[in-house]
């Protein structure tokens, strides 16, 4: 049934666990805000999750057109297939047409602008220039004329929106403000979603070689890039520290629990990079670590205010 294929599709693409990533930092901010100022709105919260998890759908339609068209998703070989690759795998497994994919990106995040100009409009006018930075990233992040994965700039973009954007979005939704605490507590969740895609790109690699798909993985090649998996992980730890000192809050060094989840990540990617079904470990520990890393995150805002 045509509807029933369509709707699965649709869950396929932006289901819960699709939007884990940008769940963490609303969820996050959320407990700051509140935390901090004692606020929180169900209406308005609920409004910024639908906003978002709509545009994620958009982006997640387009990025899928695209990588379907340029013939990226189609050459990527059996054995290299996970949860973690490959887009959704909507078109190659004849969920959705390019057409529906198509329609259901515009119409999503058509709605999800509307709802973040009611949001502007009635609750809070700093929403302007995150949600309309927001939209022109999920829609340009794979799409012409600026194909921003596809030219190496996508991991910065994934870093700046899921960090500061997102998490920044729904602070200011909630608290009416932005101060130095928030921005702080933006980067180190933004700096660990850059190293979930960045290590989610090398069972694609060949793939997005072969058809001109240069993010940094394809640019510096398998082994280079396990440096900078290794770089990043650093600098989320060195934040944690270096805010910390400057707060002089030591609850933020709590956050350091997560080191064993990032050891043990870089040292199977290290020996399995070419061995796509045992580097899935490494995506799974990237993306459990930041889980627990919100966790511990909130765990902070709670002991500190």
């Amino acid at each position: 049934m045509e509807i029933r294929r369509i709707l699965k599709g649709i869950m396929r693409i932006g289901g819960i666990r699709i939007c884990t990533a940008s769940l963490v930092p609303m969820i996050v901010a959320t407990v700051l805000a509140y935390s901090k100022y004692g606020v929180f709105s169900f209406k308005w919260w609920i409004l910024s999750i639908v906003s978002i998890m709509l545009i994620e759908t958009g982006k997640h339609c387009f990025n899928d057109v695209v990588d379907y068209v340029s013939g990226v998703d189609l050459s990527i070989e059996p054995d290299k297939v996970t949860p973690y690759s490959g887009g959704k795998k909507v078109l190659t497994e004849n969920l959705l047409s390019v057409k529906e994919a198509k329609v259901i990106g515009t119409i999503t995040i058509a709605i999800a602008a509307a709802i973040g100009i009611y949001i502007a409009v009635v609750r809070e006018p700093l929403v302007w220039p995150i949600g309309i930075i927001g939209v022109f990233f999920a829609i340009s992040y794979s799409v012409p004329p600026f194909k921003f994965c596809y030219r190496g700039l996508g991991e910065i973009v994934i870093g700046i929106t899921y960090g500061p954007l997102i998490f920044l979005g729904m602070y200011v939704v909630m608290a009416g403000t932005i101060d130095l605490i928030a921005v702080l507590a933006s980067i180190p969740i933004g700096i660990l979603v850059t190293n979930i895609i960045w290590i989610n790109q090398y069972p694609d690699y060949e793939a997005d070689k072969m058809h001109g798909k240069k993010n940094w993985v394809v640019r510096l090649g398998k082994q280079r890039g396990l440096v900078v998996y290794k770089i990043l992980y650093v600098l989320i730890f060195l934040s944690f520290i270096v805010i910390s000192v400057t707060t002089r809050n030591y609850y933020w060094l709590i956050s350091l629990v997560t080191i064993p989840m990032a050891i043990k990540s870089y040292q199977i990617a290290v020996k399995y990079y070419n061995d796509i079904q045992r580097l899935i470990k490494a995506n799974e520990l990237t993306l459990k670590m930041y889980v627990v890393m919100g966790i511990t995150m909130m765990g902070t805002f709670i002991l500190t205010y």
